[in-house]
């Protein structure tokens, strides 16, 4: 494997246009008219909006891989290394509990888990895990843990029901996050980002780490992009497959979820490393390298600014409300607009991602 390290502005784009995506599909004009395809699957099965949250993690996996190879070229020391991971996976959980918080800081109902608390986490052991083995190691291990939820979720009968259950509420997970996990579950009875899938959402971060290893080795451009596309393709297949007996779903995070997911999130890479790094056509994909210069900044700056967007009232409604009234009072399609407002929303936060892009400030938590 060549030990150089060049930066992916493919990568970036990647990264930008998923956080941008995360925000269209949180900010909708009116909750209650979604196109299906930006709507979560209500349990078992797969929208475009599911890939997102894996998405992320698996560029998380890239990341590790291309910013640590550098260090380590660099000769730095592991231990200041392990300091700087820990205290970031600290402040990115940090935030994403604040976020919880807002806007009235109710710690009585405080959620300790989320999107952010999970990227802390995935983040923080894959990054220890990436200093301390090579890709074939972490193959192994990511492998041995899809094989073990799937195992323990399938067979292993739900404590107090007797039987093993995977529907919403009663499965082992959210039996395992009634017992351990603090705080305010997102669904009540059960939570999204729990303790038991939290284990197969870091393998989601470990193939990025592999498919990061790829785009380090030795090989030509054009090799590269086809083992992406190859290893995607029958990732995605083996995925859909394991999912006959163990559900492609995002809210247990199910093994055969990894498996698609990841294997779409190598297409997409291969797509993107082709168009951006290899063909440099960054004129369609330029918001996304802007946005992915700060991704979680611009995370963070969507809920914020939704405070105003989507909490301030005027004239007793808010102004998504507002907006979302006016357009389909004269006729327009009542999902129609709620998409339009998120598209626009996705601008407003464009606008001070591209200031800090200009004047190069890069915010790293």
């Amino acid at each position: 494997m060549s030990t150089q390290v060049n930066r992916m502005i493919s990568l970036d784009a990647m990264r930008g246009f998923t956080i941008a995506a995360m925000i269209l599909v949180n900010f909708p004009g009116n909750e209650e008219f979604v196109f299906a395809p930006l709507k979560h699957t209500v349990w078992n099965g797969l929208t475009p909006t599911d890939m997102i949250a894996p998405f992320f993690l698996f560029i998380v996996g890239v990341s590790i891989a291309l910013a640590y190879t550098k260090r380590l070229q660099q000769g730095k020391a592991k231990g200041a290394m392990y300091q700087k991971i820990i205290f970031r996976s600290f402040k990115i959980f940090a935030v994403g509990i604040i976020l919880n918080l807002l806007p009235d800081f109710n710690f009585a109902e405080l959620r300790w888990t989320g999107t952010l608390p999970r990227i802390a986490i995935v983040f923080l052991v894959c990054a220890l895990l990436f200093l301390n083995s090579d890709w074939k190691k972490q193959a192994w291990i990511g492998g041995i843990t899809l094989v073990g939820y799937w195992l323990a979720m399938t067979l292993i009968p739900t404590p107090g029901e007797g039987k093993v259950m995977l529907e919403r509420g009663v499965n082992l997970a959210a039996w395992f996050d009634s017992k351990f996990l603090p705080g305010t579950m997102w669904q009540g009875t059960w939570d999204p980002e729990g303790i038991l899938s939290t284990f197969p959402s870091i393998v989601s971060g470990i193939t990025g780490m592999l498919a990061g290893a790829l785009m380090l080795s030795n090989r030509t451009k054009e090799m590269k992009v086809i083992l992406l596309m190859v290893i995607g393709f029958f990732m995605t297949f083996a995925g859909y497959l394991w999912g006959l007996t163990f559900p492609v779903n995002e809210n247990i995070w199910t093994s055969s979820f990894v498996f698609v997911t990841s294997g779409v999130a190598f297409m997409a890479l291969g797509a993107f490393y082709f168009l951006v790094d290899m063909k440099g056509y960054t004129w369609g994909t330029k918001p996304g390298i802007i946005f992915g210069a700060n991704a979680i900044t611009v995370y963070v700056m969507g809920d914020i600014l939704a405070l105003l967007f989507y909490g301030l009232e005027i004239g007793g409604k808010s102004l998504n409300m507002h907006f979302f009234e006016g357009f389909t009072s004269i006729g327009l399609g009542a999902k129609l607009v709620s998409m339009i407002y998120a598209l626009l929303y996705v601008c407003i936060n464009y606008i001070p991602a591209f200031i800090l892009y200009k004047k190069k400030i890069f915010i790293k938590l």
